[in-house]
């Protein structure tokens, strides 16, 4: 049974009831531009068949009870008194509630039960999936406008400033905004995008190492910091304004001020953002061997000078590199563990995932999971019956 009927079942078991409204929002896979985002940099995501759904009815007592069939626990809150708790799952609704709530927005409540295939820890972002489909919820329910851009912002402010990750905006842009068929340039300063069209007979694979992480309490913040040091070093608002003329001709001053590893940290950054423009236009006129080489480099910027891989995503994407039909393949997602993504021929799916599979188990001892990932729409409400709500602010 897939995750919406079982959100559906469990919800008539729970409430007595179908559920008036079930909504949706998407994991992503990113192609390229990683740990460029929070540089307002470039990035080329796109939304996956794997998303969270929730089924759910409105409330008129201004209470959020919420199951999550994933974990097996449910969450209660009212939203006049919204407080941090132990830092779990519900933390991403009440950052949601209390982040519309700063926007100006007046939400009511609902009930409702939880369900999903995106994995979690995984570099696919369950964590923005939780929030864009929470934040479908609350508009649902309450009449709010449905503008996919301001809705990123929203959620990204909700793990930012509530829940503690210091997240750019990709994740929760890619959630609202994805498109079916297609891959998303987000210019992650002015939220302008781009739908660039995968190459003809390429598929994308999600190689999940099985190895997990957790964001917040790892380096990713410090990774972040170290950008936002080597940008104040150039005078500039982030490592987006610095061209790779200017890193190179100031690296020496840049070593000596902060130190190599900051100017290891920018260079990734620049080429970075380079590598993912490159990688669109790449894609937009069908050239699967320059996308596939581009993918490679970032993983060794990511490996080498942003370092934020691990054994098991070196593993992985030296497997997926090494078998026939592979264009190329990179980590994917904040890193420390989770997935490598590939781009791959689409009639050497099967023989890919089968030898990946072998090459990863042969040489860690640890299983893998191979899934053939196919471009999604964003969050949506995928079912209402009964009126919508009026709109308040």
């Amino acid at each position: 049974m897939d995750p919406q009927e079982l959100a559906v079942q469990e919800f008539q078991s729970r409430f007595g009831a179908a559920p008036p409204l079930i909504v949706r929002a998407p994991g992503r896979v990113n192609l390229i531009g990683e740990h460029t985002d929070y540089s307002d940099g470039f990035v080329l995501p796109m939304a996956i068949d794997r998303a969270i759904w929730i089924a759910l009815r409105a409330r008129d007592d201004g209470r959020v009870v919420a199951h999550t069939l994933d974990l097996d626990d449910t969450t209660e809150f009212a939203l006049e008194a919204l407080k941090h708790a132990d830092g779990g799952w519900s933390e991403y609704l009440k950052g949601v509630a209390w982040s519309i709530q700063q926007e100006g927005y007046a939400i009511g409540g609902w009930e409702g039960v939880l369900a999903g295939n995106v994995p979690i820890g995984a570099g696919l972002s369950s964590s923005a999936a939780l929030e864009l489909a929470t934040a479908r919820a609350f508009a649902a329910v309450s009449g709010l406008p449905w503008d996919p851009r301001t809705m990123a912002r929203i959620c990204q402010r909700a793990e930012t400033d509530w829940v503690g990750m210091r997240c750019g905006i990709m994740d929760q842009m890619i959630s609202a905004a994805g498109e079916a068929g297609h891959v998303l340039l987000i210019d992650c300063r002015s939220l302008r995008t781009k739908l660039v069209p995968l190459p003809p007979g390429a598929v994308v694979a999600v190689l999940d190492t099985g190895s997990r992480r957790g964001l917040v309490d790892s380096a990713y913040n410090e990774r972040r910091a170290q950008c936002e040091a080597a940008a104040r070093f150039f005078g500039v608002p982030a490592l987006r304004d610095v061209s790779l003329a200017e890193l190179e001709a100031r690296a020496p001053e840049l070593k000596s001020h902060l130190g190599e590893v900051i100017h290891q940290r920018a260079r990734h950054v620049v080429t970075e953002n380079i590598r993912t423009l490159d990688a669109a236009a790449a894609m937009e006129r069908g050239d699967v061997i320059a996308l596939g080489s581009l993918m490679d480099a970032s993983h060794v910027s990511l490996r080498d000078d942003f370092e934020v891989s691990g054994k098991e995503l070196n593993v992985m994407a030296s497997c997926a590199r090494r078998t026939d039909g592979c264009h190329g393949a990179r980590m994917t997602g904040a890193g420390f563990g989770g997935c490598a993504v590939a781009l791959v021929k689409a009639e050497a799916t099967e023989s890919f995932s089968v030898s990946v599979a072998a090459c990863y188990e042969d040489a860690t001892g640890r299983p893998s999971e191979i899934t053939i990932c196919r471009p999604a729409p964003g969050a949506e409400v995928v079912a209402r019956s009964g009126p919508s709500p009026g709109m308040t602010r």
